[in-house]
């Protein structure tokens, strides 16, 4: 990759991550041994009370799957990224994270974190907490809908991302960007056994 790189960073399995992105740079997570779940979260850097919005994203999108061209938005109806490379063409929007609480309830574990204790960690770290978590992105993750609107009884399937899958973003706005390296186990949204991730703050979008 010849463009300036601001960070890169590898992200542990199961781990959470944060950085803030300034406006026009490009945020790109990269898979790096495939069917990995990655939850994504973002916030306005500056005002974070405004930040990712699910209904505005769907409605302006008009599909329930993300990918190049798609747009982010807040819940002020406001640009926050712009998918702008995705070589795995597709990502879940209504599969939401999960939770120690969410494993008990659907897979009967007890004392099983998940992405949203990594969120509140990586918040925690912005001062931000709790009532800051909303319906997340799952980046290269797969939670097909039938034509009778039924979900699979995992609701997420094995994945389809293969190793050095990536989604490079631009960001409409400095915003806070928020990362669980998902680390579930109980379904097979990672295959299994969760792996690291690469996640890259640069200049332009990702060239492999």
């Amino acid at each position: 990759m010849t463009n300036s790189v601001e960070t890169d960073n590898i992200v542990a399995a199961g781990k959470p991550w944060s950085g803030i992105i300034a406006r026009g740079k490009f945020l790109t997570i990269i898979d790096l041994e495939g069917e990995q779940g990655v939850d994504f979260l973002c916030y306005n850097a500056d005002r974070p009370e405004e930040r990712y919005h699910m209904p505005n994203t769907l409605k302006a999108s008009q599909d329930l799957r993300l990918s190049r061209g798609h747009t982010l938005y807040s819940d002020e109806a406001r640009a926050m990224f712009t998918i702008v490379e995705d070589s795995c063409n597709g990502h879940d929007t209504i599969g939401g994270c999960c939770s120690a609480p969410s494993n008990q309830m659907l897979y009967g574990v007890s004392d099983c974190p998940g992405c949203r204790e990594n969120f509140l960690s990586a918040l925690g770290e912005h001062g931000l907490g709790r009532k800051d978590i909303v319906p997340n992105i799952n980046f290269f993750c797969n939670v097909p809908v039938d034509a009778e609107r039924k979900m699979a009884p995992t609701v997420f399937v094995s994945g389809y991302s293969e190793a050095g899958d990536y989604v490079s973003l631009q960001a409409e706005m400095k915003a806070l960007a928020v990362i669980s390296n998902c680390p579930q186990m109980n379904n097979p949204c990672n295959n299994g056994q969760p792996t690291p991730i690469r996640v890259i703050i640069s200049d332009s979008p990702y060239r492999p």
